[in-house]
């Protein structure tokens, strides 16, 4: 990734589907890096939306892209039931605007902390749209060994998918925010 804004920036992470369609767009601000990669946050009552749905947060999250760009790891905070939500992906970069892009790549791998453990999910999703979009197979293949290997990797709590990691950069997410955090409508 390039392009980056100062640690701090306030900014919309847009996602978009393979054939180019709109996904989600995230409110979101620019933490900063480290050797994981580039990491992001959102504060409690910011946005996220797609075409036919939206949310707000319920809880601070922050989410690393590592430089490979073909996961988005978002660690909600406690109480939030979703501990863990990685977004498979394709291509994840800064555009020459300074806002991050990337491809939803269907499969995600999800811990949730009410018992019901750690997955991969939206496989059915992921069956579809390979057919559908015509998703090349090398990248098919690359993108299957990396969803395994993520969920065991959250499984195992291995870094960077522990408290130690995520931590500081939640406590730097604290330290931006402000009474005045307005969250705009995503375009």
């Amino acid at each position: 990734m390039s392009s980056r804004p100062a640690p701090g920036t306030r900014l919309m992470f847009r996602w978009q589907k393979w054939d180019g369609s709109p996904h989600w767009v995230q409110d979101s601000v620019y933490l900063g890096s480290d050797d994981w990669g580039d990491w992001f946050g959102q504060q409690v009552g910011w946005r996220s939306a797609r075409p036919g749905a939206e949310f707000v947060c319920r809880q601070p999250n922050v989410t690393l892209v590592p430089a490979s760009g073909d996961w988005a790891f978002t660690h909600n905070a406690a109480p939030h039931p979703v501990a863990v939500y990685i977004d498979l992906a394709w291509d994840i970069r800064w555009t020459d605007k300074g806002v991050p892009l990337g491809i939803d790549m269907d499969l995600d791998v999800v811990r949730r902390t009410d018992g019901r453990g750690t997955w991969i999910d939206d496989r059915d999703e992921w069956d579809d749209h390979r057919v559908r979009y015509g998703y090349p197979a090398d990248i098919v293949a690359h993108l299957e060994a990396t969803a395994l290997d993520l969920e065991h990797r959250v499984r195992e709590g291995i870094a960077p998918f522990s408290d130690a990691v995520t931590g500081p950069w939640l406590a730097r997410l604290a330290e931006l925010a402000t009474p005045d955090d307005a969250a705009p409508t995503p375009a």
